[in-house]
């Protein structure tokens, strides 16, 4: 990825691919008077010849030129490292959602109908050259980081000047991409060393280095600052090809004690971040380069010290990386904060998942200015009663994600004392994620209702089913005599209608009893289900040929998607299983008022069969998502549903060794996901 060559209005350097001459030279003038520096070419050939000769920092294209299509060049221009961030702003004289849909696929930034007006197109490719050099300026600021953190660990375990040298010359060689590397150190008036890394990445002695020509400048007060040369006649490094070098001194107390020197074929392979980085490098270097010498001057006054010093040197390292291995591998989210929240340690976990942040960011910042997300007052609450109390905390928390899915979470706050004596120092937060535990625990809990309702539901049934089935039969024979004449001395016709309402609702009303009872009986498991082998994907296409003919007339697109390949067999009731899928699928239907996509797809996945019941509706509100399952539960208006749908495919599943999870978000649809266990051998399930 190339740096963009300049984003200054004085210098910023534009690219215009316009077929028509007269084109061209309207948008050249247009950003020339905006301060910009314009170029101009007809065809896509052209472009990548003027593209690979001069560093450009913005494509102003226009989707019409000849020969090689346009978003193929703007493709091409995506593919190739040097341009990849360069931004492409297109021009077309078609406004078609497609056309746009094209454009952008292929890679263009920014997309403008033809014709434009020229304040609205100077502004655009403006806020496109802005956010280049933002993105740009993250990479740089990312590289840096980086490299000072691979380099000071590289130094702390350099004391021998040879082992600095070479490090130092290799980490800038690498971190800068420079063709030529060389670091060179003066550690007393008979020692010193230096490093260079030539073209091929091979470390050579000083003899590529003008020892001569670098200590004069190193001796003279120019040496209190970097160079820049391009003069081959003061060049420091013994090598005709390159055409720039940049020597920076490594000054410690007011001295040079060495050079740190990079050089590179092009001048503007030289950039703001190579100059920030050797710079950064020089001044670790001129660091280590002293700790160097004081070590030199301790060996030499006392071997026996030297080597105690080496040692508890590397005890110390090593127990700090230990010790940080070991916060860092804990599967918690752990930092800590002293008096002043400001944040002193921060482990890996706190820098992953959906609201990691790095620690480099995180380190030294004040607590509320870095968990922004969290209520500001109630945190500061909690650290103050940690602090003031010095007891441990521990506080439940339920957060929903973007894509809807619930996390629970224990939050431990404990006080952290220097010494016996003092008070509380510092507070240590640690996050246990512990959703599965609690969800284990909502489902026991659910298991548990739903096994006394499932009884209770059995028990009513029985008490009920009887006295149903005498009033159903005693309202039919009702009707039945009427209908036969029996009631026909009665003299008056309204007494005649009411009967016939009268026994009409009996009938009505007994038979929605029954319905009720006959879900009730569903959800108990009350009635026996025969097992046998089948293939799922039959029973997915049989519930889809009845749910189309039962939703003809809702505006709903049925997809069914099955494998190529035959499922794995399963073992279980056929006529169950479809019972929920349908019932799933029914819920989508009804989740979509105004028509959309319902989804029904299968697969096998780690030994079980998998079927997702998918839908573009409403979606369900988070906190509904907890309740669906259970019985009577439903959001549906009154009479649309009694709320055992849901309990009963719940319990079906459950009967069949299978389970029922449920994704959704609310505006853009759900997706309920039954696993089964397929069989691995004949007459052997997974479950």
């Amino acid at each position: 990825m190339s740096a963009p060559a300049s984003t200054a209005k004085e210098s910023a350097t534009l690219l215009i691919v316009y077929e028509e001459e007269d084109a061209r030279e309207r948008l050249r003038k247009i950003f020339e008077d905006a301060g910009y520096r314009a170029l101009t070419v007809s065809d896509a050939p052209a472009a990548l010849r003027i593209i690979h000769l001069e560093p450009c920092d913005l494509v102003v294209l226009d989707l019409e030129i000849p020969g090689v299509d346009a978003l193929a060049l703007c493709r091409l221009l995506r593919a190739q490292p040097a341009t990849s961030t360069m931004p492409v702003v297109v021009l077309s004289d078609s406004s078609a959602e497609s056309r746009k849909a094209d454009a952008f696929a292929a890679g263009a930034d920014d997309f403008i109908t033809k014709p434009s007006n020229p304040d609205e197109l100077v502004s655009r490719v403006t806020s496109q050259l802005r956010s280049a050099q933002r993105e740009w300026d993250l990479i740089g600021s990312n590289r840096e980081l980086r490299f000072l953190a691979d380099l000071g660990r590289d130094l702390l375990r350099a004391i021998e000047p040879e082992q600095l040298v070479r490090r130092v010359a290799g980490s800038t060689y690498e971190g800068t991409g420079a063709v030529l590397c060389a670091a060179f150190v003066t550690l007393s008036t008979d020692s010193e060393t230096g490093c260079v890394f030539d073209r091929e990445g091979s470390a050579e002695d000083t003899s590529l280095i003008h020892l001569e020509r670098l200590q004069k400048w190193l001796a003279s007060e120019g040496a209190s600052a970097p160079i820049l040369m391009t003069d081959k006649q003061n060049f420091f490094l013994r090598e005709d090809l390159h055409l720039v070098e940049y020597a920076v001194p490594l000054r410690f107390g007011g001295r040079a004690q060495g050079a740190l020197v990079v050089a590179f074929d092009r001048r503007e392979d030289l950039g703001e971040t190579e100059c920030r980085l050797v710079d950064a490098a020089a001044q670790q270097a001129a660091l280590a380069s002293h700790i160097s010498s004081l070590y030199q001057a301790a060996r030499e006054s006392s071997t026996t010290l030297a080597k105690e010093v080496d040692r508890r040197t590397a005890e110390a390292e090593a127990q700090r990386r230990f010790t940080e291995a070991i916060i860092d591998s804990l599967p918690l989210s752990l930092y800590a904060v002293d008096s002043e929240y400001r944040i002193v340690a921060w482990n890996r976990n706190r820098e992953l998942g959906e609201l990691g942040i790095p620690r480099g960011s995180a380190l030294g910042k004040n607590i509320f200015n870095v968990l922004t997300l969290q209520n500001r007052e109630v945190l500061s609450e909690e650290f103050a009663r940690v602090f003031e109390s010095g007891e441990i905390e521990r506080i439940e928390q339920e957060a929903t994600r973007a894509n809807g899915e619930i996390k629970h979470w224990l939050i431990s706050k404990i006080p952290m004392r220097i010494d016996n004596s003092g008070g509380v120092s510092h507070v240590i937060a640690v996050g246990e994620d512990i959703t599965t535990r609690v969800e284990a625990n909502q489902a026991v809990a659910r298991a548990e209702k739903l096994a006394a309702i499932g009884r209770l539901a059995a028990g009513v049934v029985h008490e009920i089913n009887n006295p149903l089935a005498t009033i159903s039969a005693c309202a039919e024979a009702l009707e039945s005599r009427l209908q036969e004449g029996a009631f026909s001395k009665i003299e008056t016709a309204g007494a005649l209608d009411d009967l016939r309402e009268y026994l009409g609702l009996i009938r009505s009303e007994t038979f929605r009893c029954k319905s009720i009872t006959n879900g009730l009986l569903d959800f108990s498991r009350a009635r026996a289900s025969e097992h046998a082998l089948l293939d799922l994907a039959d029973v997915i296409h049989s519930a889809a040929r009845l749910l189309a003919h039962q939703q003809r007339d809702r505006h709903v697109d049925f997809q069914i998607q099955t494998p190529n390949d035959p499922l794995p067999p399963l073992s279980g009731d056929a006529g169950q299983l479809q019972q929920a899928i349908i019932a799933l699928a029914t819920n989508a239907v009804d989740a979509m008022p105004y028509g959309g996509t319902l989804t029904i797809s299968a697969r096998y996945e780690g030994g079980d069969v998998l079927v997702e019941v998918s839908d573009t509706g409403v979606g369900i509100a988070p906190e509904n998502i907890a309740k669906i399952f259970e019985p009577f539960f439903t959001t549906k208006e009154v009479g649309r549903g009694t709320g055992l749908g849901l309990a009963v495919c719940y319990g079906i599943l459950t009967e069949h060794g299978g389970s029922l999870d449920v994704q959704s978000t609310p505006g853009i649809g759900t997706t309920f996901t039954i696993t089964l266990p397929a069989v691995k051998e004949i007459g052997e399930s997974k479950a």
